[in-house]
């Protein structure tokens, strides 16, 4: 039996499938995508009889082109169903495939990219369509277990850190004017410079107020004084059992006291507060175990596998397009057109 692709764009039909999902994510949601300026959010929909998997993308056109790519928002997102992605017979699956590649066509979609959810188990539906690809390991805590024996699986170094750092009578309150989020703001650009990161990783004060303001993302502002100088601080996203640190700074000026360990523990009792199993804290920067792995897994030796998905739909027309703008190593980036490679090349042309 064919299945026609159902195409949603509106929030409450959106919401509807969302609500109705087995697992889910903040990262799901229509709000969250709204957020992103990059695309527009379309919902992708597979329905038969009894069953549903729903699919969020972010869809955008390729530049001087009438063809079109879907990618993910900024977190864990992937496909999601009303049953236990686990209990997903084959026929149904199948169906979903030959229903997703219809879509894929009625849109002039040539790639689609995804970071998958490392707590749904989202690589058995997609292991016919495209590559998944291991992108190293992701780090959590377990909420369930007691707060001390929580802290008796931290590095013994990190937990004397995190006492000395208590005797400095530090402040952790939750942000509550526009004043304290513009502090933060600034605060985490003045990061992403110093670490010179992309375009990518920078957030708007507007986007941070947003974020804060619409409930239906959960979030809080939590932020560390040392008197009346904000020295560290995080947006976080508490989703159903899981709670994360989304984004997160330090000023400049306390890198070598590293509050953010002290912040770290605070919100794993935030989480508990908010009713969370989980405080998923993340892997490495593009899943290398780097610094930032090596600082997260003081906190904890839970590990989950990280996967990211990479589908061309169309490989003639990607390839035309990685031809035309002049790319000839492949530097890993996926859609490949899309890399930092890709965008010289532009600029080279308009020079």
């Amino acid at each position: 039996m064919t299945y026609a692709p159902i195409v949603v764009t509106a929030q409450e039909e959106w919401s509807k499938y969302i609500d109705q999902s087995f697992d889910h994510d903040v990262y799901h949601t229509y709000e969250y995508h709204a957020l992103d300026k990059r695309g527009t959010p379309v919902l992708f929909v597979f329905q038969n009889e009894n069953n549903f998997i729903a699919f969020p993308l972010l869809k955008r056109q390729i530049e001087n082109s009438f063809l079109f790519d879907l990618t993910s928002i900024y977190g864990y997102c992937g496909p999601i169903s009303n049953k236990k992605i686990e209990d997903i017979d084959a026929q149904t699956k199948e169906d979903f495939e030959t229903c997703f590649n219809d879509f894929l066509a009625d849109e002039k979609c040539i790639s689609v990219f995804a970071r998958l959810h490392p707590f749904f188990n989202q690589t058995k539906l997609l292991n016919n369509l495209g590559d998944i690809k291991a992108n190293g390991k992701t780090i959590y805590m377990d909420l369930t277990i007691s707060l001390e024996a929580q802290r008796e699986n931290y590095n013994k170094r990190l937990a004397r850190q995190i006492r000395q750092l208590r005797k400095r009578n530090y402040l952790v309150k939750e942000a509550a004017n526009q004043q304290e989020i513009r502090l933060f703001t600034e605060m985490y650009a003045d990061n992403m410079n110093r670490l010179s990161a992309s375009e990518s990783y920078y957030f708007s004060e507007d986007y941070f107020s947003e974020m804060l303001k619409n409930s239906a993302l959960n979030c809080k502002l939590i932020l560390v004084y040392d008197g009346d100088v904000a020295i560290c601080g995080a947006l976080i996203i508490c989703s159903k059992n899981i709670i994360r640190n989304h984004l997160s700074a330090t000023n400049a000026n306390y890198i070598k006291e590293s509050p953010s360990k002290l912040l770290t523990d605070e919100i794993s009792i935030i989480g508990r507060e908010m009713g969370a199993k989980y405080f998923h804290l993340g892997g490495g920067l593009r899943g290398q175990n780097d610094s930032l792995f090596i600082f997260k897994s003081y906190f904890s030796n839970l590990f989950l596998e990280d996967h990211i998905w990479c589908y061309i739909v169309d490989d003639e027309r990607y390839q035309a397009i990685v031809n035309e703008k002049n790319i000839n190593v492949d530097d890993g980036f996926f859609p490949l057109y899309r890399s930092v490679q890709a965008n010289k090349s532009s600029n080279m042309a308009l020079t």
